[in-house]
């Protein structure tokens, strides 16, 4: 039963032109006090590109002087806020207070790809040096008319373009420039950008490689800041989202007198889609809890204790040859060490502190949608085709959201609010609860890793054999009720890519036969999704493990048999500044204590995350009780370098945020479920680190000014199992080879040794 309301009208935010009219800027209600929105003394002329090929599309000189940054990647604490400042201020002259700044809007920003895959510098970031870079060329082109100079003799600085010291320019010489308001201010570029625009030299950089602060902390800290969950609109009513009691039950029937003692309730039933909505939150709560509705019953799930089976024997799997390097067949030599070992990585869940939320109001004609998703661009199409709506026609604001670096709740909950939001004519905003966060965000997936190989006496690596199985889906949203014929051949969004989780299965080190097969499965047990460093962290577990599996074999030093198989200096320098940190002693693991009640050890790992990005070298040292079997990590040391380094204090905040999230996925992190639903619904059944456990982080970053920047959200993640892994072996000769490393496999593992 749909219930008869009002229909409320927005206004949906500001256009790009209200915004370059300069006029009078303030917080948007939107926006968060981070980004801008403007009301123009003048009328709206109609909306400016958003074509990532137009240097418009990413700054305008507003009349008052100020330049306006629109990023399609969106700052999910990253800090790409400030170092999207520093990459256009630098470029452009200008100084840092003088930049407002506007994000994944998909009318007022670029499409620049999802916010992922640690692209936002690296790719984002340089498309907006690039078309500063082009801003800062024509502005100077611009002054160089109206001062009778040469472009040569001018410099951008200030905000504005004036001649550089000792410049020959007739009457001009010495003279005052011109500021970038009055050459331009509020009006088009109609420039692409150029890929020959003359970047600046790193060695005159006055904003790029600083520490700046983050404009959007003072609020956080304050409890000022807006997040998605803080956000509401005018005439917006509340809605609960009804689960089934396993995954795949269908609808059967809702008794809707159930709710009639709560004023204001109504239910939306749409196929097997059940929600209930009320005026103010509460009521929303408690009719969600009071509703009576029938399911089928569904018991679909595989047995978690037989999981690992289940994945070794899926009838439905696609075999691929990702890696084939080196000499084909065996490599025999007297006196090799063969080794085999298998490790598995569990489903986990994003485990957001703040369970997801999302507002959405769809008319007749149009919808706004405001959410934390990642990719908001991307999803644009998707909630058109559901909706039934044209593209243009659909605009998705981002807001920060509890983080989830990958894939969590957040676009599922815009989806629910978009559903219900049509089928009652009113703002709409869906909260989640804690049961649904854990219960039913996506997961990230499974693996299963299976190595083998040999090393000679002297540590060279003779084989290597990577055999994993991995689920190939796609899925990005659940299924969603088919709202009209518009829907019909519904592209979901992005989901899981095959390509991002195989990365780094096969090792970085010289090796003379390398093989890496990929069993593909159809799907996983759970609806799969990205989560941070998609696949990473599980095959860096296992390489990076095995490698200190043979380095043990060969009775080798850790450190020292990586560096006699690794030929990159940056990889050399990233491991040896590690090793430095931590006073690396040469030995080889185990040491010498294994048999006392409280075991400690050093360990190590390495990754070029995905053989093309950031050097990570890592090392730590733990304490294990062997009564308990609880492992205590003490300390992290990490070599980080992820190229040029915009911002020195937000990168170390990713890699410090990389290492504290993935110990907690691997000490403690693991997705419980029955053959109907998952049962880890809370933080009882579902832990993750909390502060006494966090360890001391000692970070080296490399800095490479005159390099790419790389990026540094995910890389950190990769190594962090392998190295936790295999401290522990060097402190008690147990290997632990299943995530996640609870006490009563680490005691299982003391047991077997």
């Amino acid at each position: 039963m749909t219930v008869p309301l009002t229909q409320h009208r927005l206004a949906d935010g500001p256009t790009r032109r209200a915004i370059v009219q300069g006029g009078a800027l303030m917080v948007g209600f939107a926006l968060a006090g981070v980004r801008t929105r403007a009301r123009a003394a003048t009328g709206d002329a109609g909306p400016r590109p958003v074509d990532p090929n137009e240097v418009d599309s990413f700054l305008a000189v507003n009349g008052d002087g100020t330049v306006t940054v629109f990023c399609g990647k969106v700052d999910l604490g990253q800090g790409l806020r400030i170092a999207m400042r520093q990459i256009a201020g630098e470029e452009l002259g200008i100084g840092i207070d003088m930049i407002k700044y506007i994000e994944g809007d998909t009318t007022l920003t670029p499409d620049q790809g999802r916010t992922s895959g640690s692209n936002g510098i690296q790719r984002g970031g340089m498309q907006l040096r690039r078309a500063a870079a082009t801003a800062r060329q024509a502005l100077i082109e611009l002054a160089a008319q109206r001062l009778n100079a040469a472009p040569d003799d001018l410099v951008a600085k200030d905000g504005e373009v004036r001649p550089k010291n000792g410049a020959k320019n007739g009457a001009n010489n010495g003279g005052a420039g011109i500021k970038f308001a009055e050459l331009i201010g509020g009006r088009s570029f109609n420039l692409k950008l150029n890929p020959k625009a003359p970047l600046k030299d790193p060695a005159t950089y006055t904003l790029v490689g600083k520490p700046l602060p983050r404009p959007d902390v003072p609020a956080k800290c304050t409890g000022g800041f807006t997040y998605m969950q803080d956000f509401s609109v005018p005439g917006m009513v509340h809605a609960r989202v009804i689960r089934p009691p396993a995954i795949g039950a269908k609808l059967i029937g809702v008794d809707e007198a159930s709710i009639k003692h709560l004023p204001g309730a109504s239910v939306v039933r749409i196929k097997d889609f059940l929600a209930v909505i009320a005026d103010d939150e509460w009521t929303a709560v408690r009719a969600a809890r009071a509703l009576r509705a029938q399911w089928s019953e569904w018991s679909g799930l595989p047995a978690q204790d037989k999981l690992i089976a289940t994945l070794r024997a899926d009838p439905e799997v696609t075999d691929e040859v990702l890696v084939t390097r080196g000499q084909q067949g065996p490599s025999a030599q007297s006196g090799a060490v063969s080794r085999s070992a298998s490790y598995f990585w569990p489903m986990q869940s994003h485990g957001s502190i703040g369970p997801s939320c999302a507002v959405a109001n769809v008319r007749s004609d149009a919808a706004t949608v405001w959410t934390a998703s990642q990719g908001t661009h991307g999803n644009r199409k998707t909630f058109a085709r559901f909706l039934g709506l044209p593209e243009e026609k659909v605009r998705l604001i981002y807001l920060d959201g509890a983080g989830c670096y990958g894939m969590n709740g957040h676009e599922d909950a815009a989806a629910d609010a978009a559903i219900v939001s049509r089928a009652v004519g009113r703002p709409v905003r869906v909260q989640w609860s804690r049961q649904d966060e854990h219960g039913w965000d996506p997961k990230g997936p499974p693996q299963l890793l299976d190595i083998s190989g040999a090393v000679d006496p002297a540590g060279r690596i003779l084989t290597w054999r990577t055999e994993m199985w991995l689920p190939q889906t796609t899925r990005g949203l659940p299924d969603i009720p088919l709202l009209g014929p518009a829907a019909a051949g519904l592209d979901n969004v992005r989901g899981l890519q095959p390509g991002l989780i195989s990365q780094n299965a096969d090792p970085p080190y010289a090796a003379d036969n390398v093989q890496v097969l990929a069993h593909w499965l159809k799907d996983a047990p759970l609806r799969p999704a990205p989560i941070r460093s998609p696949g990473k962290p599980a095959n860096c577990f296992a390489v990076e493990s095995f490698t200190d599996e043979l380095a043990a074999a060969a009775g080798l030093d850790p450190i020292e048999f990586r560096l006699s198989g690794l030929a990159d200096p940056r990889g050399i320098e990233a491991i040896r500044r590690a090793a430095a940190l931590m006073n690396w002693q040469s030995r080889p693991s185990p040491g010498a204590n294994k048999s006392a009640p409280v075991m400690r050890g050093r360990g190590f790992a390495y990754v070029h995350y995905k053989h093309s990005e950031s050097y990570v070298a890592m090392g730590m040292e733990v304490a294990v009780e062997r009564g308990s079997g609880r492992i205590r990590v003490e300390r992290v040391a990490c070599a980080h370098d992820c190229g040029q380094i915009i911002n020195p204090d937000g990168v170390r905040a990713q890699v410090e945020g990389s290492i504290l999230q993935t110990l907690s996925r691997v000490l403690m992190e693991e997705v419980q479920f029955d053959r109907s639903r998952v049962t880890s619904v809370d933080w009882s059944s579902y832990p993750i680190l909390r502060f006494p456990d966090v360890p001391k982080l000692d970070i080296v970053l490399i800095d490479r000014p005159t390099q790419p920047p790389l990026g540094a959200g995910e890389a950190a993640c990769s190594p962090v199992g392998a190295a936790l892994a295999n401290t522990v072996f060097d402190a008690t000769g147990a290997r632990l080879r299943t995530v996640p490393f609870t006490p009563e496999r680490v005691k299982a593992a003391l047991s077997a040794v």
